[in-house]
C-alpha cells in the first residue's frame, strides 16, 4: 500500500501498486530515461510494418508520420525522446505501456495490432497539463517518402 500525493491531496495507490508488481514479473526490460540502453521489444508491436501510417482520430483531421520504429506508436501524443517507458501488458495482439516525459506529461497506451498494417491505438494521460483520451484508427499506407523523411520516427 502506498500513499502518493496529487494535486495537494493524498491518494492511496494500493490497488495499482499490487497490479504493478503483478505485472513486473512478465514485463520486458524498459531502457532507462533518455533512450539510453536496450530498444524495447513489444510483442504486438514486432508484427507491425514500418513505413507511412495515418493515424485517424475521430473530430480531428488525418495525420500522417513515417514510423521507422512502431514503438513509437504508443507516444502518438507526446513525440518527444527521452520519456521513460512501463510495460504494463505484453500479448501477441496488444501491448499497453505507461510512459512518463519529464515536464511534459504522461500517457497509458494500449495499442491493439489487428494486421501487421493497421492498429487500434486508445490512449490517455496529460500532455501539456490537460487530460486527453482517445483512440486512434492507424494504417500503414505506403514507403515512406523523402518529404516525410524529416517527420519520421
Amino acid at each position: 500500500m502506498a500513499l502518493v500525493w496529487h494535486g495537494g491531496r493524498a491518494v492511496l495507490m494500493a490497488g495499482l501498486m499490487a497490479g504493478m508488481a503483478a505485472q513486473a514479473a512478465r514485463s520486458e526490460p524498459v531502457p532507462p530515461p533518455g533512450g539510453t540502453g536496450a530498444p524495447m521489444s513489444l510483442a504486438a508491436l514486432n508484427q507491425l510494418e514500418a513505413g507511412l501510417w495515418q493515424l485517424d482520430v475521430k473530430g480531428r483531421s488525418p495525420r500522417q508520420i513515417c514510423v521507422a520504429d512502431p514503438i513509437s506508436l504508443v507516444q502518438v501524443e507526446h513525440e518527444q525522446l527521452g520519456c521513460s517507458r512501463f510495460v504494463i501488458a505484453n500479448d501477441p495482439k496488444s501491448s499497453t505501456v505507461h510512459y512518463s516525459c519529464q515536464g511534459a506529461g504522461w500517457g497509458r497506451t494500449t495499442v491493439r495490432v489487428e494486421t501487421p498494417r493497421t492498429a487500434v491505438i486508445q490512449t490517455q494521460g496529460i500532455s501539456r497539463n490537460a487530460p486527453f483520451d482517445y483512440t486512434v484508427e492507424a494504417r500503414r499506407i505506403g514507403p515512406c517518402g523523402a518529404q516525410s523523411a524529416a517527420r519520421q520516427r
